[in-house]
């Protein structure tokens, strides 16, 4: 990558993801075992993987993500792992960036809600919307029958993305959004009223929302995003949207 940064996240399998020739087996794999709580509960698969990513890291700058948080303890033994894992390195004379950033995704309601607790800890923030829009509206959006209901612009949504976002720049915190959000064109000037600088997306998505960027207006966006915001009407937010895209 010539000196840019690349961020790893750690192993994020449930739910939708599941490992080749892996049988879900959980009643309710979207809630269960997932994603962290997994890396945690396999304490030497989870030592093997961050010794990886610090090893690759002595290469260039690697930043490395945790997902689906949404308990602090969950960051401070994440934590401990990786000063453990750099413990190993170190006994075995493996060069490292021992100032590794840590982040955490932000995708769960709870996170987004108790957001402070997690900027104390962490060095940036993801947004993964497409986790964030699940949860908040209780809605699996591989499940056909209910696919339909899956909305990002939902009052309830917005309002964790926008104060999500907001709260972090506050605090100084680097912030980015990624899901199907962040590569939306419909949403980008939207996105970059919230004060949003930072997206993540599939490249195939990178040109249209680059030239939504470039003809984007921030004087225009911001009091419209200020109006989705107030708003508590969906139908009313596409209105408001469909003028912003105009």
């Amino acid at each position: 990558m010539d000196g840019k940064p690349v961020t790893i996240r750690t192993l994020d399998i449930g739910a939708d993801k599941a490992l080749q020739g892996e049988v879900q087996s959980m009643p309710n794999p979207a809630l269960g075992l997932r994603a962290i709580r997994y890396c945690l509960a396999e304490p030497k698969m989870f030592q093997e993987q961050l010794r990886a990513i610090l090893r690759a890291s002595h290469f260039g700058r690697i930043r490395l993500l945790i997902p689906m948080l949404a308990h602090a303890h969950e960051i401070d033994q994440t934590l401990a792992m990786i000063a453990q894992a750099k413990a190993a390195l170190d006994a075995a004379g493996q060069p490292y960036d021992k100032a590794l950033p840590v982040g955490g995704m932000i995708e769960i309601p709870a996170a987004a809600l108790a957001l402070p607790m997690f900027m104390r800890r962490l060095d940036f923030l993801s947004l993964g919307t497409n986790d964030l829009i699940q949860y908040t509206l209780a809605i699996d959006r591989t499940d056909d029958a209910v696919a339909h209901l899956y909305d990002p612009l939902h009052p309830a949504v917005l309002q964790l993305v926008g104060q999500s976002i907001a709260r972090a720049q506050r605090a100084g915190v680097p912030v980015a959004v990624c899901g199907e959000m962040a590569g939306d064109p419909q949403l980008t000037r939207l996105l970059l009223g919230m004060g949003l600088t930072n997206f993540s997306m599939h490249p195939s998505q990178l040109l249209q929302v680059k030239e939504r960027v470039l003809k984007t207006s921030l004087a225009d966006a911001r009091p419209i995003a200020a109006r989705v915001l107030r708003s508590t009407d969906a139908r009313r937010t596409r209105e408001i949207l469909q003028k912003l895209n105009a």
